[in-house]
């Protein structure tokens, strides 16, 4: 099964971005990708794992070594005079080497796995942004709108006070609708500026200039599902699979642990010695070292063998042994314990996600009846003219239906946010975001529609732009044992 991250392109790291700072949805994620610190500490880990794999592995790889030295000595000898000496010494069996060896396997998984994670959680913690961005950008617009409304039903209400229609309480409930729409604006840019800094931070991009592209914003699934009939046969995820394996490899280190007491070691041991006598007063106490003059002996001296081991007590190895086997318990618990707090997450999100789409549907008819009562009263205003029979529909009426359709298109967003972002976590669960996000580039554009609904009735524009040309479609990369 395809895992939910991207491979890093060059093509598209050169082409990110254009003159107006405009980033593609897939551009900002393989940006992410390369500069997250994430992402950089789950590499150097894994890096340490398999150095650790490599150690375990050369333990039965001899380790050669020499060692020289020159000098004189008088009185009694303390040791043979050697000139220079090379050694070499490996392990040739273990009981507990195995183990270790074992142990370093499952950590290497762990590491791979949590890599793997850390780069899902990347993607998805962009994509989150990148859409929040986009969302508020376009609430940014309509506020603005909003605002050009509240301003004008402010001078509406003041020139009917003067002409006694109104009462003067009227001017500030209308000066009060300006106010809060300029606090939300406020409220939005503060949202702008934040996600502009994340993305600038995930990225490496300048947050100044840092514009979304919502055509590279890929169509969403119309109801996001996740199976949780049976909570057994879930997936786990690659967080949870490299909680086990960590788990699994402090056992096998328990089991080293408790296999070191009581059984051999056998240990391979070679040595050359260069032996030089002319400067000592070893003759003098061993006259027989350098043999007879028919028969010298050599100053060449060579040893080979096995070496046996067996540790009888060793209480300090023994509580070791009690501590891994701790530890081993512990991580198994924990790894436990994440996957039951994953499944119980997984559970309520297919249900958070159908509960966020009915909303979304329902703030999506409350603008719809929104506009059409906006429609009707345009239609009565323009009809009206000089006929004075029934409800007379005044500029202000009109105002405050323009008012209340931008509201329920606020609403209409802020709903549409947060279902996006769910269907988001969604398919991450379901290792699916990945392909939903090169979707955007791999299809055909003409099927790819933004994902927020038009203003209606108006022309303001979204987020402008196009996707940017030498879009990567690379194949996203497996998951380790997948």
């Amino acid at each position: 099964m395809k895992i939910s991250c991207l491979l890093i392109s060059s093509v598209l790291l050169c082409s990110a971005t254009t003159a107006q700072g405009q980033v593609s949805l897939s551009s900002a994620v393989n940006l992410a990708l390369k500069n997250s610190p994430k992402v950089r500490i789950a590499k150097a880990d894994l890096d340490k794992a398999r150095a650790g794999h490599s150690e375990s592995r050369d333990a039965y790889i001899p380790v050669v070594s020499t060692t020289t030295g020159y000098g004189q000595s008088t009185g009694a000898p303390l040791g043979v005079p050697i000139i220079f000496s090379i050694s070499a010494q490996s392990l040739l069996f273990s009981f507990s080497q195995k183990d270790y060896i074992r142990s370093t396997n499952e950590a290497v998984k762990a590491a791979e796995l949590s890599l793997h994670n850390a780069e899902v959680e990347v993607v998805e913690d962009t994509t989150n942004t990148y859409l929040a961005l986009d969302y508020a950008t376009e609430r940014s617009h309509v506020l603005q709108q909003s605002l050009g409304y509240a301003d004008k039903l402010v001078n509406v209400t003041t020139d009917r006070i003067s002409l006694g229609v109104d009462p003067k309480v009227e001017l500030p409930k209308s000066r009060r609708t300006a106010t809060q729409i300029r606090l939300q604006q406020l409220q939005v840019l503060d949202d702008i500026a934040a996600n502009r800094q994340h993305l600038a931070e995930l990225t490496g991009l300048p947050a100044v200039s840092f514009t979304t592209d919502r055509t590279s914003i890929p169509v969403y699934q119309a109801k996001p599902s996740i199976t949780t009939e049976d909570p057994d046969s879930v997936s786990d995820s690659d967080g949870i699979k490299a909680a086990f394996a960590n788990a699994k490899s402090k056992q096998y280190i328990a089991f080293g642990d408790k296999r070191y007491l009581l059984r051999p070691q056998v240990v391979l041991a070679a040595n050359y010695s260069r032996v030089a006598i002319g400067l000592s007063s070893y003759a003098s106490y061993y006259p027989r070292f350098g043999g007879t003059p028919d028969n010298p002996n050599s100053e060449n001296s060579f040893s080979f063998g096995l070496q046996f081991n067996i540790p009888l007590l060793d209480m300090a190895h023994r509580a070791k042994e009690r501590g891994s086997a701790a530890d081993a318990v512990r991580a198994y618990a924990d790894a436990d314990l994440q996957r039951a707090v994953y499944r119980e997450g997984r559970a309520k999100l297919q249900n958070a996600a159908r509960e966020l789409d009915l909303r979304a549907q329902l703030a999506r008819d409350d603008r719809e009846i929104a506009e059409d009562q906006l429609e009707t009263l345009q239609l009565q205003l323009n009809q009206q003219g000089g006929n004075n029979q029934g409800p007379q529909i005044t500029p202000k009426d009109q105002l405050n239906a323009q008012l209340q359709e931008r509201q329920k298109y606020l609403d209409v967003l802020a709903a549409d946010l947060q279902l996006r972002q769910t269907q988001v976590n969604v398919m991450r669960q379901t290792n699916t975001l990945g392909d939903w996000i090169l979707s955007a580039v791999s299809g055909n554009s003409s099927t790819v529609t933004p994902s927020i609904p038009p203003v209606a009735g108006t022309n303001t524009p979204g987020v402008p732009g196009t996707a940017p040309s030498g879009a990567s479609t690379s194949p996203l990369p497996q998951a380790p044992g997948r």
